[in-house]
Protein backbone atom coordinates (compact mmCIF):
# COMPACT_ATOMS: atom_id res chain seq x y z
CA UNK A 1 0.00 0.00 0.00
CA UNK A 2 1.55 3.82 -1.21
CA UNK A 3 1.49 5.80 1.73
CA UNK A 4 0.73 9.50 1.24
CA UNK A 5 2.75 12.09 1.58
CA UNK A 6 2.93 15.99 2.69
CA UNK A 7 5.91 16.71 1.14
CA UNK A 8 4.72 16.13 -2.35
CA UNK A 9 4.97 19.84 -3.45
CA UNK A 10 6.21 23.17 -2.16
CA UNK A 11 3.76 24.75 0.41
CA UNK A 12 1.36 21.84 0.50
CA UNK A 13 1.24 21.72 4.21
CA UNK A 14 -1.07 24.23 5.96
CA UNK A 15 -2.71 24.14 9.27
CA UNK A 16 -2.89 26.41 11.86
CA UNK A 17 -0.70 26.52 15.71
CA UNK A 18 -2.19 26.64 19.02
CA UNK A 19 -0.47 28.00 21.60
CA UNK A 20 -2.21 27.57 25.24
CA UNK A 21 -1.70 29.09 28.52
CA UNK A 22 -3.18 28.28 31.74
CA UNK A 23 -2.65 31.22 34.36
CA UNK A 24 -3.81 30.97 38.32
CA UNK A 25 -5.63 34.22 39.08
CA UNK A 26 -7.13 33.49 42.14
CA UNK A 27 -9.24 31.27 44.41
CA UNK A 28 -12.33 30.77 42.80
CA UNK A 29 -13.88 32.94 39.95
CA UNK A 30 -17.83 33.76 40.11
CA UNK A 31 -19.54 34.28 36.82
CA UNK A 32 -18.64 37.65 35.44
CA UNK A 33 -22.33 39.97 34.37
CA UNK A 34 -20.15 41.94 32.52
CA UNK A 35 -21.37 41.86 28.41
CA UNK A 36 -17.69 42.79 28.07
CA UNK A 37 -13.99 41.97 28.37
CA UNK A 38 -11.20 44.20 27.00
CA UNK A 39 -13.70 45.27 24.82
CA UNK A 40 -14.78 42.74 23.41
CA UNK A 41 -18.52 40.40 23.74
CA UNK A 42 -18.31 37.79 26.44
CA UNK A 43 -19.52 34.70 25.16
CA UNK A 44 -20.48 31.23 26.05
CA UNK A 45 -18.16 28.79 25.13
CA UNK A 46 -20.13 26.71 22.00
CA UNK A 47 -19.29 23.85 20.04
CA UNK A 48 -20.14 23.77 15.79
CA UNK A 49 -23.92 22.45 16.06
CA UNK A 50 -23.58 21.95 12.15
CA UNK A 51 -21.21 19.02 13.06
CA UNK A 52 -22.41 15.55 13.73
CA UNK A 53 -22.07 14.30 17.84
CA UNK A 54 -24.03 12.00 20.07
CA UNK A 55 -27.29 13.36 20.96
CA UNK A 56 -26.27 13.64 24.86
CA UNK A 57 -23.28 14.48 24.59
CA UNK A 58 -21.84 17.35 27.64
CA UNK A 59 -19.53 19.86 27.41
CA UNK A 60 -18.16 21.95 29.82
CA UNK A 61 -18.73 25.43 28.66
CA UNK A 62 -16.94 28.35 30.43
CA UNK A 63 -17.05 31.60 29.38
CA UNK A 64 -15.00 33.08 26.90
CA UNK A 65 -14.08 36.22 24.28
CA UNK A 66 -12.58 36.59 21.71
CA UNK A 67 -10.34 39.11 20.59
CA UNK A 68 -9.48 40.74 17.31
CA UNK A 69 -6.77 39.59 15.39
CA UNK A 70 -3.39 41.50 15.56
CA UNK A 71 0.00 40.69 12.62
CA UNK A 72 3.18 40.67 13.91
CA UNK A 73 6.32 39.25 12.20
CA UNK A 74 6.98 35.35 13.47
CA UNK A 75 9.57 32.63 12.81
CA UNK A 76 8.29 32.87 8.96
CA UNK A 77 7.98 36.23 7.68
CA UNK A 78 4.22 38.60 8.84
CA UNK A 79 2.12 36.36 10.91
CA UNK A 80 -1.90 36.98 11.90
CA UNK A 81 -2.15 35.84 15.76
CA UNK A 82 -6.05 34.93 16.59
CA UNK A 83 -6.49 35.14 20.40
CA UNK A 84 -9.29 33.96 22.46
CA UNK A 85 -9.79 34.17 26.65
CA UNK A 86 -11.67 31.07 28.63
CA UNK A 87 -12.75 31.97 32.11
CA UNK A 88 -12.88 28.84 34.60
CA UNK A 89 -14.70 28.99 37.59
CA UNK A 90 -11.55 27.42 39.53
CA UNK A 91 -10.12 30.89 39.40
CA UNK A 92 -8.00 29.73 36.28
CA UNK A 93 -7.51 31.91 33.09
CA UNK A 94 -6.78 29.99 29.62
CA UNK A 95 -5.58 32.27 27.04
CA UNK A 96 -5.24 30.61 23.62
CA UNK A 97 -2.74 32.19 20.47
CA UNK A 98 -3.28 30.48 17.26
CA UNK A 99 -1.40 31.12 14.04
CA UNK A 100 -1.45 30.21 10.43
CA UNK A 101 1.21 28.42 9.08
CA UNK A 102 2.01 26.83 5.75
CA UNK A 103 5.30 25.34 5.22
CA UNK A 104 6.68 22.38 2.79
CA UNK A 105 8.00 19.94 5.39
CA UNK A 106 6.67 18.95 8.26
CA UNK A 107 10.54 19.74 10.20
CA UNK A 108 9.55 23.29 9.12
CA UNK A 109 7.20 23.40 12.32
CA UNK A 110 9.98 23.33 14.44
CA UNK A 111 10.46 26.53 14.31
CA UNK A 112 7.15 27.26 16.17
CA UNK A 113 8.20 26.27 19.43
CA UNK A 114 8.22 28.80 21.42
CA UNK A 115 8.52 31.51 19.00
CA UNK A 116 9.38 34.83 18.87
CA UNK A 117 7.20 37.59 17.46
CA UNK A 118 8.59 41.06 16.62
CA UNK A 119 11.54 39.69 18.91
CA UNK A 120 9.80 38.85 22.06
CA UNK A 121 8.58 35.47 22.91
CA UNK A 122 4.88 34.86 22.69
CA UNK A 123 4.48 33.52 26.41
CA UNK A 124 5.07 36.98 27.74
CA UNK A 125 2.74 38.34 24.90
CA UNK A 126 0.08 35.83 26.84
CA UNK A 127 1.19 37.39 30.16
CA UNK A 128 0.62 40.72 29.02
CA UNK A 129 -3.22 39.86 28.03
CA UNK A 130 -3.79 37.80 31.04
CA UNK A 131 -2.53 40.72 33.35
CA UNK A 132 -5.21 43.24 31.28
CA UNK A 133 -7.61 40.89 31.70
CA UNK A 134 -6.93 40.07 34.90
CA UNK A 135 -6.93 43.88 36.00
CA UNK A 136 -10.85 43.64 34.34
CA UNK A 137 -11.90 40.79 36.52
CA UNK A 138 -10.25 41.11 39.74
CA UNK A 139 -13.64 42.18 41.33
CA UNK A 140 -15.24 39.36 40.45
CA UNK A 141 -12.68 37.09 41.53
CA UNK A 142 -12.42 35.41 45.27
CA UNK A 143 -8.97 36.04 46.79
CA UNK A 144 -7.55 37.24 43.97
CA UNK A 145 -3.60 36.77 43.81
CA UNK A 146 -1.36 40.09 42.87
CA UNK A 147 -1.07 39.08 39.44
CA UNK A 148 -1.65 35.66 37.12
CA UNK A 149 0.42 32.87 38.29
CA UNK A 150 1.36 29.49 37.45
CA UNK A 151 1.91 29.98 33.86
CA UNK A 152 1.41 26.42 32.04
CA UNK A 153 1.79 26.59 28.32
CA UNK A 154 0.74 23.68 25.27
CA UNK A 155 1.36 23.59 21.86
CA UNK A 156 -1.17 22.62 19.63
CA UNK A 157 0.03 21.38 15.30
CA UNK A 158 -2.55 22.08 13.91
CA UNK A 159 -2.55 20.09 9.52
CA UNK A 160 -5.47 20.80 7.35
CA UNK A 161 -6.75 16.91 6.16
CA UNK A 162 -7.69 14.63 5.44
CA UNK A 163 -4.90 12.61 4.51
CA UNK A 164 -6.18 9.51 3.72
CA UNK A 165 -4.67 6.08 5.22
CA UNK A 166 -3.71 8.94 8.35
CA UNK A 167 -2.55 5.83 10.98
CA UNK A 168 0.06 4.50 7.88
CA UNK A 169 1.25 7.64 7.01
CA UNK A 170 1.78 8.21 10.73
CA UNK A 171 3.70 4.60 10.85
CA UNK A 172 5.80 5.73 8.33
CA UNK A 173 6.59 9.02 9.55
CA UNK A 174 6.88 8.66 13.16
CA UNK A 175 10.24 9.40 13.47
CA UNK A 176 9.74 13.05 12.04
CA UNK A 177 6.55 13.41 13.90
CA UNK A 178 8.25 12.39 16.94
CA UNK A 179 11.03 15.14 16.33
CA UNK A 180 8.13 18.07 16.31
CA UNK A 181 6.86 17.41 19.23
CA UNK A 182 9.92 17.09 21.06
CA UNK A 183 11.43 20.11 19.37
CA UNK A 184 14.18 18.63 18.01
CA UNK A 185 15.52 19.97 14.94
CA UNK A 186 17.05 17.09 13.47
CA UNK A 187 14.85 13.98 13.73
CA UNK A 188 17.63 11.30 12.27
CA UNK A 189 19.51 12.08 15.68
CA UNK A 190 15.92 10.87 17.52
CA UNK A 191 16.18 6.52 18.43
CA UNK A 192 13.41 4.18 17.62
CA UNK A 193 12.65 3.80 21.37
CA UNK A 194 11.62 8.14 21.90
CA UNK A 195 9.99 7.67 18.12
CA UNK A 196 8.31 5.12 18.82
CA UNK A 197 7.21 6.37 22.91
CA UNK A 198 6.39 10.02 20.84
CA UNK A 199 4.13 8.83 18.11
CA UNK A 200 2.59 5.55 19.13
CA UNK A 201 -0.44 6.42 20.90
CA UNK A 202 -2.02 8.03 18.45
CA UNK A 203 -5.68 8.56 18.10
CA UNK A 204 -7.87 7.96 14.64
CA UNK A 205 -11.64 7.86 14.21
CA UNK A 206 -11.97 8.58 10.65
CA UNK A 207 -9.87 6.70 7.98
CA UNK A 208 -8.48 10.37 7.07
CA UNK A 209 -8.15 11.78 10.86
CA UNK A 210 -5.16 11.80 13.42
CA UNK A 211 -4.29 12.99 17.03
CA UNK A 212 -0.69 11.95 18.84
CA UNK A 213 -0.86 13.77 22.24
CA UNK A 214 2.70 14.39 23.93
CA UNK A 215 3.65 15.97 27.19
CA UNK A 216 4.40 19.57 25.47
CA UNK A 217 3.00 19.37 22.08
CA UNK A 218 0.42 17.54 20.35
CA UNK A 219 -0.55 16.97 16.02
CA UNK A 220 -3.84 16.96 15.13
CA UNK A 221 -4.98 16.10 10.96
CA UNK A 222 -8.49 16.64 10.18
CA UNK A 223 -10.66 19.09 8.82
CA UNK A 224 -10.28 22.94 9.56
CA UNK A 225 -13.92 22.85 11.30
CA UNK A 226 -13.00 19.52 13.14
CA UNK A 227 -10.12 21.17 15.45
CA UNK A 228 -12.61 23.30 17.78
CA UNK A 229 -13.72 20.23 20.50
CA UNK A 230 -10.48 18.60 20.38
CA UNK A 231 -8.58 21.64 21.23
CA UNK A 232 -10.91 22.52 23.77
CA UNK A 233 -10.43 19.20 25.41
CA UNK A 234 -6.51 19.83 25.32
CA UNK A 235 -7.17 23.08 27.06
CA UNK A 236 -9.09 21.51 29.85
CA UNK A 237 -6.69 18.95 30.55
CA UNK A 238 -3.57 21.91 30.34
CA UNK A 239 -6.14 24.06 33.13
CA UNK A 240 -6.23 20.72 35.15
CA UNK A 241 -2.49 20.17 35.04
CA UNK A 242 -2.17 24.29 36.00
CA UNK A 243 -5.10 23.58 39.01
CA UNK A 244 -3.54 20.60 40.67
CA UNK A 245 0.43 22.39 40.31
CA UNK A 246 -0.89 25.55 42.43
CA UNK A 247 -2.80 23.29 44.57
CA UNK A 248 0.47 21.66 45.29
CA UNK A 249 2.12 24.72 46.15
CA UNK A 250 -0.20 26.08 47.89
CA UNK A 251 -0.39 22.51 50.32
CA UNK A 252 3.54 22.92 50.38
CA UNK A 253 3.21 26.63 51.96
CA UNK A 254 0.71 25.70 54.22
CA UNK A 255 2.22 22.68 56.06
CA UNK A 256 5.47 24.79 55.81
CA UNK A 257 3.86 27.38 58.07
CA UNK A 258 1.81 24.49 60.18
CA UNK A 259 4.96 23.19 60.97
CA UNK A 260 6.96 26.53 62.11
CA UNK A 261 4.08 28.05 64.08
CA UNK A 262 3.45 23.97 65.84
CA UNK A 263 7.34 24.15 66.52
CA UNK A 264 6.14 27.68 68.42
CA UNK A 265 4.66 27.89 72.20
CA UNK A 266 2.40 30.69 71.34
CA UNK A 267 -1.07 29.16 72.06
CA UNK A 268 -2.80 31.53 69.96
CA UNK A 269 -0.61 30.46 66.77
CA UNK A 270 -1.54 27.00 67.56
CA UNK A 271 -5.65 28.37 67.52
CA UNK A 272 -4.59 29.87 63.91
CA UNK A 273 -3.07 27.16 62.64
CA UNK A 274 -5.73 24.98 63.60
CA UNK A 275 -8.11 27.09 62.13
CA UNK A 276 -6.44 27.78 58.43
CA UNK A 277 -5.79 23.88 58.80
CA UNK A 278 -9.52 23.10 59.05
CA UNK A 279 -10.62 25.85 56.10
CA UNK A 280 -8.12 24.95 53.76
CA UNK A 281 -8.92 21.12 53.78
CA UNK A 282 -12.58 22.43 53.18
CA UNK A 283 -11.40 24.55 50.12
CA UNK A 284 -9.09 22.18 48.74
CA UNK A 285 -12.14 19.56 49.08
CA UNK A 286 -14.60 21.56 46.94
CA UNK A 287 -11.67 22.84 44.23
CA UNK A 288 -10.69 18.93 44.20
CA UNK A 289 -14.48 18.35 42.92
CA UNK A 290 -14.88 21.31 40.62
CA UNK A 291 -11.44 20.83 38.55
CA UNK A 292 -12.66 16.92 38.04
CA UNK A 293 -16.24 18.16 36.80
CA UNK A 294 -14.06 19.90 33.58
CA UNK A 295 -14.10 17.24 31.85
CA UNK A 296 -17.20 15.08 32.13
CA UNK A 297 -17.62 14.00 28.92
CA UNK A 298 -20.39 11.72 28.25
CA UNK A 299 -21.65 10.19 24.93
CA UNK A 300 -18.35 10.89 22.76
CA UNK A 301 -15.96 8.44 23.60
CA UNK A 302 -13.23 9.21 20.66
CA UNK A 303 -12.96 12.97 22.77
CA UNK A 304 -13.02 11.02 26.14
CA UNK A 305 -9.97 8.79 24.59
CA UNK A 306 -8.39 12.03 23.50
CA UNK A 307 -8.82 13.84 26.90
CA UNK A 308 -7.45 9.93 28.68
CA UNK A 309 -4.16 10.35 26.65
CA UNK A 310 -3.79 13.81 27.38
CA UNK A 311 -4.56 13.46 31.22
CA UNK A 312 -1.85 10.04 30.77
CA UNK A 313 0.89 12.70 29.15
CA UNK A 314 0.58 15.02 31.73
CA UNK A 315 0.65 12.41 34.40
CA UNK A 316 -2.67 13.89 35.62
CA UNK A 317 -3.28 11.11 38.53
CA UNK A 318 0.09 11.34 39.68
CA UNK A 319 -0.86 14.64 40.75
CA UNK A 320 -3.82 14.12 42.46
CA UNK A 321 -2.00 11.40 43.96
CA UNK A 322 0.60 13.70 45.08
CA UNK A 323 -2.15 16.08 46.37
CA UNK A 324 -3.92 13.80 47.89
CA UNK A 325 -1.42 11.95 50.09
CA UNK A 326 -0.45 16.17 50.89
CA UNK A 327 -3.64 16.51 52.01
CA UNK A 328 -3.53 13.07 53.69
CA UNK A 329 -0.69 14.64 55.92
CA UNK A 330 -2.59 18.06 55.79
CA UNK A 331 -5.29 15.58 57.66
CA UNK A 332 -2.98 14.38 60.27
CA UNK A 333 -1.59 17.72 61.00
CA UNK A 334 -5.08 18.63 61.62
CA UNK A 335 -6.18 15.86 64.07
CA UNK A 336 -2.93 16.48 65.99
CA UNK A 337 -2.80 19.93 66.33
CA UNK A 338 -6.70 19.23 67.46
CA UNK A 339 -5.28 16.72 70.19
CA UNK A 340 -2.90 18.43 70.76
CA UNK A 341 -5.40 21.43 71.94
CA UNK A 342 -7.90 18.91 73.29
CA UNK A 343 -5.04 17.99 76.04
CA UNK A 344 -4.07 21.11 76.99
CA UNK A 345 -7.71 22.30 77.58
CA UNK A 346 -8.06 18.82 79.55
CA UNK A 347 -4.59 19.92 82.07
CA UNK A 348 -5.80 23.38 82.22
CA UNK A 349 -9.32 22.07 83.44
CA UNK A 350 -7.77 19.40 85.39
CA UNK A 351 -5.40 22.21 86.60
CA UNK A 352 -8.83 24.01 88.01
CA UNK A 353 -10.20 21.52 89.25
CA UNK A 354 -7.04 21.00 91.97
CA UNK A 355 -7.21 24.86 92.72
CA UNK A 356 -10.55 24.47 93.50
CA UNK A 357 -9.94 21.70 95.91
CA UNK A 358 -7.31 22.95 97.61
CA UNK A 359 -9.19 26.55 97.50
CA UNK A 360 -11.87 24.55 99.63
CA UNK A 361 -10.06 22.62 101.70
CA UNK A 362 -8.25 26.19 102.88
CA UNK A 363 -11.56 27.89 103.39
CA UNK A 364 -12.68 25.03 105.60
CA UNK A 365 -9.56 24.83 107.74
CA UNK A 366 -9.80 28.85 108.17
CA UNK A 367 -13.43 28.64 109.12
CA UNK A 368 -12.48 25.76 111.70
CA UNK A 369 -10.05 28.67 113.17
Amino acid sequence: MSVPSLTLSPATIRGRVVYLYAFDIAYDLSPVPSPTLLGQPLETFRLDASKRRPRDLLFFRPQMVRLPAVERCGPRGRARLERAIKLLPVGIMSVAVSVDFEVERIEDLVAFHEPLFDGEPLGERAFALAEEAFEELRSFCVRPYERPVSEEAYTVFCIHGPIPHAMDWLRAHRRTVAALLTEEPEAARLSEQEAEESASRALSYYDDDLAVVDWDAALLVNAPQGFEEILHVLELANVQLAGLESYDRLLDGTMDRAYADLRGRDIRRRRRVLTDLREIRIDLARLNDEMSNLTKFFGDWHLARIYSQAAERFHLDDWRRIVSEKLRMLDQIYEITQHDQFNRWTLVLEAAIVALFILDVVILLLGQK
